[in-house]
């Protein structure tokens, strides 16, 4: 494959162009930018030395071609040819192609195997596409073959492919037939800009054929389908027909491929999801649709489901509900773009808009804790309280105000650079942070623009593409009877609140449930993750019923929340409660939690505005073990990490934080924090049950070390005449969250006094499918067999070394898990409080003999979906 060199005076600018021309082409052509001058920070200039460097990096035996912008450029580029070794020189083409769209054009033809003479050709035609569209004189092709010129229109139109007369025959067929004709009308909102003519191209040169395509609706071509130029000069726009021809060996294959490629639009946005920047009017956000309307994948191929159809998602949040379908419509708003008149007035609308935006959201925060009494799930307003206060964002939307543009405009245009700042992280998670950024973008603009939010037209199961957090938490529990949406996983923003809320959801169901007429019946399960399209008066009686048997376990449940939960054969279970904050604590006792399993010290941190002295984290964790009045209490130390900074601790990028120094990971590495932190645990542990635990564990390593920073702490504070517990006083615990800790737990159990699995991380890492993801969330099941294999294998050597093993994670709520945890060996649950009471009803329905039978059956199935169904067609 022939390499590319961009030299530039702007390194920035070189670096760019090598990133448009790889979105195009494809990651793997060989491209390498020589922006700047090789010193500190790159500033402006050129270097000869790192030419030469980036020529041998993108040396081929086929060749590298050098496009330049201007002046120096041309002179640096030029020395650089003379530092390499003369068996190279003949290779190295500089060639005086535009820089950008020359790029692009190169890219696309390297990346099909085209020689250097003709990437160069391409290359220098880069600027034809632009010149047709505007209708300015193309330049002319450089050389023979370059630039096909505009042809007559082809023939009368052929459904699907056909053979063409042979008087418009490309190439003639090696048997000695005609061509194959393909017809296709192009429904992408642009036509074939740049990203799909690019596909077009990569398309067409995989297969061994000849292709042409000609504009039969505005007459241009015959061109090479292989050129990007060529594609480029037909001006295809959205509506125009394309009469593809293709003869050789692949001919039928390669008019099928095109087909399909045309048939998924290209791969672009459908056309009401415009990127950000692209719009003349609307509001279209960095993540493509506004919140609650249809998303690019959601809208794809929709069918109308026929009435008595059961689509099958991803079980959201538990529960049955029978309604009318109820669609989300978003409100309309169009960003206007006209200057602002008075910038003052203009950064005056902003800031009040943010106030009110700020409100909102911390009155959402307020609702969330209140009603559910969970903290850690209100949290999750909490980012988008940063970005109403982020400078990196406000800066540059008051910058373009006081430039003159309008202040919606200004805010608009400002989101759309940082979400695009998003995009362009390696790491999944962090980009994941672009749907929280679109939520917050639309809140304000709806308050600079006077729009209203999206509304439901009445009360039923809400239907929508996928719900942001404020969304979720505004529905009216009086009219939303439950969640349906096309896309979403479990482990979603929204996902976590419709259950603390208790609003049955299913997610992930696929576009057709945005096909379902407003005011169809549905019955919705959120245990099996199922929504029936207008089902039978039967089947919404029997759902009526089950809803209302539900109802009356849960008040059962609620009323003996308190009691201890006991398996049916007289084994005692704890059923603890997870907690995040103080508030969190208090509920857990209200909920007639056995103690606190997992106590989160990231609030402590988090709400700090500089590291929090042992003094101060001992006063908090005394108050919270004093409000458990003796129950017990397990406090794991700080996990933060680059998805979670701490602003008082700077941190180097991490491009994976969920991979990176997180956990007890930073613990050992600044372990003047840990100390801290561990002489604030056996301080409160001599006084109260304190039990301490340790996250993110992966080696034995990483074991004795934080087991010997708990001796020099408990040495340290004994030296100094402070109360200590007494050797093995204080239980010390790991969390099974990494697959190594799971598959070497027998080596690790010895060392310690307990386990607790974090089910959530265990589940993203054994099944690489990031929890964030949305394209991803359906593989993200703690119940797959490989993720139970685990949770087995760490309670079977935590009991072989005489020691208990917990779980912490979201599946110890789920009721169709309880028995196969205690199947496993699962002796500690630890939930949401506001799950407790159901979770120590499924424990007392639960024989262990049986349920270990259930749990070694699991173990040999092959997937989740059918470990759910077994657990669904069998009572323990």
């Amino acid at each position: 494959m022939v390499g590319i060199v961009i030299v530039s005076h702007s390194a920035q600018l070189a670096d760019s162009v090598v990133e448009l021309a790889r979105q195009m082409a494809g990651p793997d052509v060989t491209i390498v930018a020589a922006g700047g001058v090789d010193l500190p920070d790159r500033p402006l200039g050129t270097d000869a030395a790192l030419i030469a460097r980036a020529i041998d990096q993108a040396w081929s035996d086929d060749g590298v071609l050098v496009l330049m912008d201007l002046g120096s450029a041309v002179l640096s580029a030029e020395m650089a040819a003379e530092m390499i070794p003369d068996e190279q020189r003949a290779g190295l083409l500089l060639s005086e192609a535009p820089l950008v769209e020359g790029a692009v054009a190169a890219a696309v033809a390297a990346r099909l195997g085209d020689p250097l003479d003709k990437v160069a050709g391409e290359a220098r035609g880069g600027l034809a596409g632009k010149a047709a569209h505007l209708g300015a004189a193309p330049p002319a092709p450089a050389e023979p073959g370059g630039l096909p010129t505009p042809g007559p229109p082809g023939p009368s139109p052929v459904t699907g492919i056909e053979p063409g007369p042979p008087e418009q025959e490309p190439a003639a067929r090696p048997d000695g037939g005609r061509p194959l004709e393909l017809r296709v009308t192009v429904a992408n909102r642009l036509g074939l800009h740049a990203r799909p003519a690019a596909r077009f191209v990569q398309t067409a040169g995989r297969f061994d054929a000849t292709v042409t395509a000609e504009n039969v609706t505005v007459p241009a071509g015959p061109v090479s389908a292989r050129s990007l130029n060529g594609v480029a000069i037909l001006g295809v726009q959205q509506g125009h027909e394309v009469l593809v021809r293709a003869s050789g060996p692949q001919a039928a294959e390669v008019l099928a491929a095109l087909r399909d490629l045309a048939d998924r639009d290209f791969d672009e946005p459908a056309p009401d999801a415009v990127p950000p920047g692209t719009a003349a009017s609307g509001v279209s956000g960095p993540g493509g649709a506004a919140p609650g309307a249809p998303t690019p994948a959601a809208t794809a191929a929709a069918v109308k489901p026929a009435g008595g159809t059961t689509l099958h998602g991803i079980p959201g949040s538990p529960g049955l509900a029978v309604g009318a379908a109820v669609h989300l419509r978003p409100a309309a708003m169009e960003v206007p773009r006209d200057p602002a008149v008075d910038p003052a007035a203009e950064l005056a609308r902003l800031e009040a808009a943010l106030q009110a935006t700020r409100r909102e959201v911390q009155a959402a925060r307020d609702s969330v804790a209140a009603r559910t009494g969970e903290q850690y799930e209100a949290g999750i307003f909490d980012a988008h309280l940063l970005f109403l206060a982020d400078e990196a964002l406000l800066d540059p939307a008051r910058r373009r105000i006081r430039d003159g543009r309008n202040a919606a405009d200004a805010w608009d245009s400002a989101v759309a650079d940082a979400a695009a700042g998003w995009q362009r992280l390696t790491d999944s998670y962090q980009r994941e942070r672009v749907g929280d950024l679109e939520g917050i973008r639309t809140q304000v603009l709806s308050h600079l623009l006077g729009a209203g939010r999206a509304e439901l037209s009445g009360a039923g199961i809400v239907v929508a593409g996928e719900l942001t957090p404020a969304q979720t938490v505004g529905f009216d529990p009086a009219l939303v009877s439950g969640i349906a949406t096309a896309m979403g996983g479990p482990t979603s923003h929204a996902a976590i609140l419709a259950r603390a809320l208790g609003i049955p959801a299913v997610l992930g169901l696929g576009p057709d449930v945005l096909a379902v007429s407003e005011g169809t019946q549905l019955l919705l399960d959120g245990d099996q993750g199922s929504v029936q399209v207008a089902p039978g008066q039967a089947g919404r009686a029997g759902a009526a019923h089950a809803a209302r048997r539900r109802r009356e376990a849960g008040t059962r449940a609620r009323r003996r929340a308190a009691e201890p939960a006991v398996t049916a054969d007289g084994t005692r279970i704890e059923v603890a409660a997870n907690a995040g904050s103080p508030e969190d604590v208090r509920h857990a006792v209200d909920s007639g939690a056995d103690g606190i399993g997992l106590l989160r010290t990231e609030f402590l941190f988090l709400d700090a505005s500089s590291m929090p002295t042992e003094a101060e984290q001992a006063a908090v964790y005394a108050d919270l073990a004093g409000a458990l009045a003796g129950r017990p209490m397990i406090i794991r130390t700080l996990d933060v990490g680059a998805d979670k900074p701490l602003p008082y601790l700077p941190r180097d990028a991490e491009p994976n934080p969920a991979l990176g120094q997180r956990g007890i990971r930073l613990g050992l590495a600044r372990t003047e924090i840990l100390l801290a932190q561990l002489r604030a645990v056996l301080r409160v542990a001599a006084h109260h049950p304190v039990k301490l635990m340790f996250p993110m564990v992966a080696t034995e390593q990483e074991v004795r070390a934080a087991l010997g920073l708990v001796a020099d702490a408990r040495r340290g504070l004994a030296a100094e005449g402070v109360a200590v517990p007494a050797e093995g006083g204080m239980e010390v615990g790991i969390m099974i969250e990494v697959p190594a800790a799971a598959l070497t737990a027998a080596r690790l159990a010895p060392a310690v006094d307990f386990f607790s699995v974090g089910t959530n991380d265990l589940t993203q890492y054994t099944l690489a499918a990031d929890r964030e993801v949305s394209a991803v969330a359906g593989l993200n099941d703690a119940l797959h067999p490989g993720v139970l294999t685990l949770i087995g294998r760490a309670a079977a050597a935590a009991a072989d070394a005489g020691r208990w093993t917990g779980v912490c994670g979201e599946l110890a709520a789920d009721p169709l898990a309880v028995p196969l945890l205690l199947g496993l060996g699962v002796r500690e649950l630890s939930v949401s409080a506001a799950a407790v009471a159901s979770v120590k009803e499924a424990v007392r329905a639960t024989g262990l003999a049986v349920a270990a039978e259930l749990a070694n059956r699991a173990l040999e199935l092959p997937s989740a979906d059918a470990v759910r169904d077994l657990m669904r067609t069998r009572v323990v």
